[in-house]
Order: structure tokens, then C-alpha cells, then sequence
């Protein structure tokens, strides 16, 4: 069985030891992210939806680059919004600059009713590259 390793992004591994999850697991060539949300440094949400969205995928980046990926290293990417059909645009017009061109990684999204005072959430997992 692979082991399975803990990953944390700079500067933010209270809000993780604080609800008793890992950022990210690194098993074999693969990184689970756990749901990154728009939440400022000190863990309260972003409430302009538009920028909630973009901080949450910030705070994904900065999960990915503390294992070595980025975003083009993510194969699967699910989403959860609490109000899909208002959220929807704003939620493409982000990940539209986070992943422009093709191929595109896999994509689910789910319309959820909570989200612990947020409106979005993306959980990826991603291949690690190879060592040069």
C-alpha cells in the first residue's frame, strides 16, 4: 500500500490542525486535495462571490505548489456551490483562467446548502510530476 503523505500550504496550518484534516495527501504519483474555499488569512470568508471564487482557487494553488504541481497537474476537479444557477457564471469566468486551454481536467459540479458560511468549494485531485 503507498504511504500516505501529509501536505500543508505555507502559513496556513492552524486552520487545518484546528479541524483535524490534511490540505492535501500525497499517495504514490497523486495529490487528493481536500475542498479549498475563498476563506482571507485570518479563515473568514470572502463575501464578494466573484473574489470568494478566485481566493478559493488561490488557496488551491498554494496547496498544489507545496507538492511540487499546478494546476495543469489536476485531472479531476469537483465543485460545490450553494446556489448553482445564480453562482454558475462567475464560477466558469474563474475557472476558465485557471484552466484556458485544453485538455481540460474532469469536472463535477454539486449544488450543496452548506458550506460552513461559504458559497464555494473545489476539491481537486491532481498527478505529481516526475522528479527530473
Amino acid at each position: 500500500m503507498p504511504q500516505r503523505d501529509a501536505i500543508f500550504p505555507k502559513d496556513r496550518h492552524a486552520l487545518y490542525e484546528a479541524h483535524g484534516y490534511s490540505a492535501a495527501i500525497r499517495s504514490g504519483d497523486l495529490l487528493f486535495v481536500s475542498g479549498q474555499v475563498g476563506s482571507r488569512p485570518d479563515g473568514s470568508p470572502e463575501p464578494d462571490f466573484p473574489s470568494q471564487v478566485r481566493l478559493a482557487f488561490q488557496n488551491l494553488e498554494a496547496v498544489l505548489k507545496a507538492a511540487g504541481c499546478t494546476v495543469e497537474d489536476i485531472v479531476d476537479v469537483t465543485t460545490f456551490h450553494t446556489d448553482p444557477e445564480t453562482q454558475f457564471p462567475a464560477v466558469v469566468e474563474a475557472k476558465s483562467e485557471a484552466f484556458p486551454q485544453a485538455p481540460y481536467p474532469n469536472w463535477t459540479a454539486v449544488g450543496v446548502n452548506w458550506l460552513a458560511g461559504f458559497d464555494f468549494e473545489i476539491k481537486v485531485i491532481a498527478r505529481i510530476p516526475a522528479e527530473s
